[in-house]
């Protein structure tokens, strides 16, 4: 009745209502990518926009800067937040996904209408819909940017705007991909742990890979994915009342050691997904995949508690609720979480401990 998450790569980009790849997306990601991305600053005055870097070559810039007036004429980008669309450029690749945002100048006695004055940034590569899946790091990124806009003139454009402009693709897209890379078959144990919100330690590493492993388990928690949605608040109060040991990822050998691990079933089944798509270089199959697995267990966690609802009036539903979480290979976070989340209604805690126990005795058999 209920079967287990599978581990094939279809089924990892298949999941119901999520799936935000098209068909044509799909076969064009089942190859290995090789991805040229660009970025442009201009100024920002009143009207008109001056240049003052780009990556992207000569012929192709002047017409991201009509692109961008356009769009600054409608009203089209608001000042530190970035806009996502398709543009054709004079590159090879055609068409292309850009990020443009906006920084607006902060205004001073001198310079009360300084209104609109800013820089506007512009990051290439990919698609729109890859990029629509990176807006909060992108956005995050361009904000990292603000204090270095403050010199005069930008005297600091080759020693700090520059590098920061030619590293936004590796600092804001591929950080779950150097993940993958880096554990491997191990990705199990950091998805469980960023269900279980479980804290995993990174020993023996550079900044870089601490930072990575921290942005990775933040982006595959249920933290903040849904604001009416008070299963992550019961999940976190759930997993910080138990004592957990840390997750430590000891880096000092290749490949990394990992200890206190803990996995299950569904964790366990996404591991192939992720590797596919990192074999092909493809950080955007990767997000998706892993916004998929959040998805996913946010619907297990949704048909637990109806289940656990249906079964305080019929022992029928408490079969179904067994066989549920004996199908859905998680059953140990979902229980925690119900467990939370029921812990003031006594017919439902009752429930949820006939469920424990059954779990229990499964994992004995």
């Amino acid at each position: 009745m209920f079967s287990s998450q599978t581990s094939s790569f279809q089924d990892s980009i298949d999941v119901e209502e999520r799936d935000e790849f098209d068909s044509e997306d799909i076969a064009g990601y089942s190859q290995k990518i090789q991805l040229n991305c660009y970025y442009t600053i201009y100024l920002y005055q009143g009207t008109s926009l001056t240049l003052i870097d780009s990556s992207l070559p000569s012929e192709a810039e002047p017409e991201l800067r009509t692109y961008i007036s356009r769009r600054l004429s409608k009203g089209a980008l608001l000042g530190g937040m970035g806009n996502i669309a398709t543009v054709e450029l004079s590159l090879p690749e055609q068409t292309i996904g850009c990020y443009c945002c906006l920084l607006e100048q902060e205004r001073s006695p001198d310079q009360p209408d300084a209104d609109g004055n800013g820089y506007v940034i512009c990051f290439m590569g990919g698609s729109e819909k890859g990029l629509n899946l990176f807006r909060l790091e992108l956005d995050k990124y361009v904000q990292g940017l603000h204090s270095s806009l403050q010199t005069p003139e930008l005297q600091n454009l080759e020693t700090e705007v520059r590098p920061y402009l030619s590293r936004w693709y590796e600092e804001s897209v591929m950080h779950i991909y150097r993940v993958v890379q880096l554990v491997q078959s191990n990705i199990s144990f950091l998805l469980h742990a960023a269900l279980s919100h479980t804290h995993v330690e990174v020993t023996n590493a550079d900044e870089r890979t601490k930072a990575d492993v921290s942005r990775f388990i933040k982006a595959a928690s249920l933290q903040g994915l849904s604001q009416q949605d008070t299963t992550t608040a019961s999940l976190c109060k759930a997993m910080s009342e138990d004592t957990q040991s840390d997750v430590v990822i000891d880096c000092s050998s290749s490949p990394p050691t990992l200890t206190n691990t803990v996995s299950n079933r569904f964790c366990d089944g996404w591991i192939q997904a992720f590797l596919n798509a990192a074999e092909r270089c493809n950080p955007f199959l990767l997000r998706q995949i892993l916004e998929n697995f959040k998805l996913k267990a946010i619907q297990d966690m949704n048909s637990l508690k109806r289940f656990v609802r249906q079964a305080e009036m019929s022992h029928y539903a408490l079969f179904r609720c067994c066989q549920f979480l004996q199908g859905c290979g998680n059953g140990d976070v979902l229980l925690q979480n119900a467990r939370a989340e029921h812990s003031d209604l006594p017919e439902a805690c009752n429930i949820i401990a006939v469920l424990d126990e059954f779990l229990g005795e499964q994992a004995q058999a």
